[in-house]
C-alpha cells in the first residue's frame, strides 16, 4: 500500500469525523479523495461516493427517525422523483456521455473533466451555503401551503445533479423542505438525511452492471467513514460544531476552486 492509499483511508476517517462533528458536509470530500488520492476515474468515484454517502446518511436518518424528526409524507413526495432521476442518470445518462464531449477554443472537454468541474461547482455552492449566516426560517409566520408540484420539480433537478456528481445535495434539499414543505429546521435536516440515503443508495444500484465494483475496498472505506461518524459525534459533545462548520466551509471553497483550476488550466 503506497502513501497515497494511506492518505486516502485517513481521508475516509476525516469524512466521517466532519459528518459526526458538523452534522453534514463531510461527504462532499469523498469524490476528491477517491479521484486525487486513490486514483479512481470520476465515473467510478461518483458511484462509490453514492454508496458511501448513502450508508453514512442512513445512520443520521435512523437517529432522527427515532426522535420523530423525519416527515415520511414529505420524504415520499420528494424522494420518489429524486431517486428515480438519480437511478436513470447513473444507469443511462452517465454511460451515454461520450468520453470527448466538445471543444472550447481548442480545449477539449472530456467526460472526466465535465464531471469534476460540475462537482467543483457544487462544492463552491455548498461552501457559500456553509459560510453565509443562516436565515431564521422559524420566524416565518403563518401556514405555507404544501407545494407538491414545486417539490416534485426541484426533486427532479436535485436527482439529476446528485446522479452526475455523486453528492447528496443536502444544502439544496434542506431549504426546499423548509420553504416548499413547511417543515421546521430540525425536521428538514432529519428528512433530508432520509432522502439523501435513499437517493444515494438507489443511484448506486444504477451503477451496478455499468462499472466494475471493488467491494472489499468500498466496504472498507465506508466502514472507516462510519467509525469517523461515531468518533465525530462523541467529540462534538466537547467542540462546538458551528465554528467547525465555518472553517470547513472555507476549506471546501478552496478545494472547489482548486479542482476547477486543476481540471481546466493545468
Amino acid at each position: 500500500m503506497d502513501i497515497l492509499h494511506v492518505f486516502g483511508y485517513v481521508g475516509a476517517l476525516i469524512v466521517g469525523l466532519v459528518l459526526g462533528l458538523t452534522g453534514g458536509g463531510g461527504s462532499i470530500l469523498t469524490v476528491p479523495i477517491l479521484v486525487y488520492l486513490l486514483m479512481f476515474n470520476p465515473v467510478t468515484a461518483t458511484a462509490y461516493s453514492l454508496f458511501i454517502v448513502g450508508v453514512s446518511s442512513s445512520f443520521g436518518a435512523f437517529k432522527n427517525f427515532q426522535k420523530g424528526l423525519v416527515d415520511l409524507k414529505i420524504a415520499a413526495v420528494f424522494a420518489i422523483p429524486a431517486f428515480t432521476m438519480v437511478y436513470l442518470t447513473r444507469k443511462f445518462i452517465i454511460p451515454a456521455i461520450p468520453k470527448a464531449m466538445f471543444n472550447i477554443g481548442g480545449f477539449l472537454v472530456t467526460k472526466d473533466i465535465f464531471i469534476m468541474v460540475m462537482f467543483a461547482i457544487m462544492m463552491v455552492t455548498a461552501s457559500v451555503t456553509m459560510l453565509k449566516p443562516k436565515a431564521n426560517h422559524e420566524k416565518v409566520k403563518g401556514y405555507r401551503k404544501l407545494s407538491n408540484l414545486l417539490i416534485f420539480n426541484q426533486a427532479i433537478v436535485i436527482g439529476f445533479f446528485t446522479g452526475i456528481v455523486g453528492a447528496g445535495g443536502g444544502f439544496i434539499i434542506i431549504p426546499a423542505l423548509i420553504i416548499l414543505g413547511n417543515l421546521s429546521m430540525k425536521k428538514a435536516v432529519g428528512t433530508s438525511l432520509f432522502i439523501i440515503a435513499i437517493n444515494s443508495l438507489i443511484g448506486f444500484i444504477g451503477d451496478i452492471g455499468n462499472i466494475e465494483i471493488d467491494w472489499i475496498f468500498l466496504l472498507t472505506f465506508t466502514a472507516i467513514a462510519v467509525v469517523g461518524i461515531f468518533l465525530g459525534s462523541y467529540i462534538s459533545n466537547y467542540i462546538p460544531g458551528k465554528k467547525l462548520k465555518k472553517g470547513f466551509g472555507w476549506f471546501v471553497l478552496v478545494m472547489g476552486i482548486y479542482i476547477i483550476i486543476k481540471e481546466v488550466v493545468m
